[in-house]
């Protein structure tokens, strides 16, 4: 492999093809730090032609490739296996942010760009790029494109799928095809953006997209609301989204467990209410009107809640930073649990109107096969996503927890698919959820995947093991 190496060094820069194992490091293990990969080398191209060039290498040399952003996954879709035959092609260095266009509301990125810096670009220009995530301040769009990542906007904006409007890919061929022309009508025939979007790098690379924004909304105002039951909760949404239609932007679900652990392992974090309650709704209102029409759609919902009983109390942010203090609750839960101590993540999505039962049942299943695990339940309830986590207690230690994953997977997956769910949201599968996919999506379906598979990347170069 010394000739591809020497090849890749020629077409981008020596100083930018790593192969010492300390260079390589931090590109090799996953971000829970469960995994770690080997590669032949880590190569950082700078443009869409460099890393065309390079991919165009690897097909020559029939090396396999895994495309890398802020490598913030979850589920070992962006590290390589340990066969150390492929290169991890890290596009942090396309950073550049092309082009805004505040007329036609648009702009143009390339896929390194740290999904932060896109949404102080599009604020600098009086515009907003709704997409938000709690590793917002290291993920890349190219990964958020990848894995059709969501956050906490979807209800209002859609996953990222939705706020793009067109790609600049390079084939598993090495080919650079742009389709960056931002139209929102373009019926020339298939849509192959929304083929590469959501395919975890397995049929080509993104290098550059055109991203939709937004009018700024004149206000925002944040509430934290307790809450007795899921029942409740979704009785809730169902109120708010009726008061307050397009404008309720995010309506997330804490219970009081994943509470007591961000108090725990951040203290300067707490719940503004002096009594806990089983369950918390984090909603966030975003008018084009003003403060006032904000405040007061927002205190119309909560009013009529405490009038029925369905909300015990609420909080009602009055000020930018109180605001940020109610969203740092949520935000922190991912470290809490990890601080906690070992875990066992699930990212699944289901018809909301099945999620209090699917809890309901899931836990009690859970409880009899496992008896004192700890339920930390929290996510987007507002567009049926949970993030439905297994942790240890002083019942069933860490250790002993992860030998049971298999099995609490099994009972959390079955009872997903039971309830007409998706075992992954938003995550994606990587390879960790590759073989779980293949009990519970029709063969046909996994057919169809494959012959996609064959036709665009028949040597398997593209991320492989992943997905498929």
């Amino acid at each position: 492999m010394q000739e591809f190496l020497q090849a890749c060094a020629a077409a981008i820069g020596a100083q930018y093809v790593l192969t010492s194992p300390a260079d390589m490091a931090s590109y090799l293990a996953d971000r829970r730090g469960r995994f770690t990969g080997a590669a032949l080398a880590v190569v950082r191209p700078g443009s869409a032609e460099e890393t065309a060039a390079i991919v165009a290498l690897c097909h020559q040399f029939r090396v396999p490739l895994v495309p890398q952003g802020g490598n913030t996954g979850l589920v070992l879709g962006s590290v390589p296996d340990t066969s150390g035959t492929a290169i991890v092609l890290s596009l942090m260095r396309l950073n550049r942010i092309r082009a805004i266009d505040t007329i036609n509301h648009t702009m143009t990125v390339e896929a390194g760009c740290i999904l932060q810096h896109i949404q102080q670009a599009a604020a600098e220009a009086g515009l907003l790029f709704p997409l938000a995530l709690a590793a917002q301040g290291s993920c890349t769009i190219g990964g958020n494109l990848a894995t059709n990542a969501g956050g906490t906007g979807v209800l209002r904006y859609g996953n990222t799928r939705e706020l793009c409007l067109g790609l600049e890919i390079i084939t598993a061929q090495g080919t650079l095809i742009s389709n960056l022309r931002g139209l929102r009508k373009d019926n020339t025939g298939y849509d192959l953006r929304h083929l590469f979007i959501g395919a975890e790098g397995t049929l080509g690379v993104i290098s550059a997209a055109v991203l939709k924004l937004f009018p700024q909304p004149k206000a925002q105002v944040t509430a934290l609301v307790a809450v007795a039951t899921p029942e409740a909760a979704l009785q809730l949404l169902g109120q708010a989204q009726q008061a307050c239609d397009a404008s309720l932007t995010a309506f997330e679900l804490i219970s009081d467990y994943c509470l007591q652990l961000v108090e725990r392992h951040f203290p300067a974090l707490h719940s503004p209410f002096q009594t806990r309650y089983p369950y918390l709704v984090l909603l966030e209102i975003s008018d084009n009107e003003s403060t006032e029409h904000a405040n007061g759609l927002l205190e119309q919902v909560i009013g009529a809640a405490l009038d029925q009983g369905l909300a015990a109390d609420a909080a009602i942010a009055s000020s930018i930073a109180q605001s940020a203090a109610l969203w740092a609750l949520r935000e922190h839960i991912s470290d809490a649990q990890a601080r906690e101590g070992k875990n066992i993540k699930h990212d699944i999505s289901m018809p909301i109107s099945s999620i209090p039962e699917f809890m309901r049942d899931t836990d009690a299943l859970l409880q009899q096969h496992f008896p004192g695990c700890a339920m930390v339940t929290f996510g987007h309830l507002g567009d049926g996503n949970l993030h439905y986590n297994v942790s240890p207690s002083a019942d069933l230690p860490g250790d002993a927890l992860l030998d049971s994953q298999p099995q609490i997977n099994r009972i959390v997956y079955d009872s997903v698919d039971r309830f007409g769910g998706s075992i992954s949201a938003e995550h994606g599968l990587g390879a960790l959820k590759r073989e779980e996919i293949r009990r519970y999506k029709p063969a046909a379906e996994l057919q169809l995947m494959a012959t996609i598979k064959q036709a665009l990347d028949p040597l398997n170069l593209m991320n492989p093991g992943k997905v498929l």
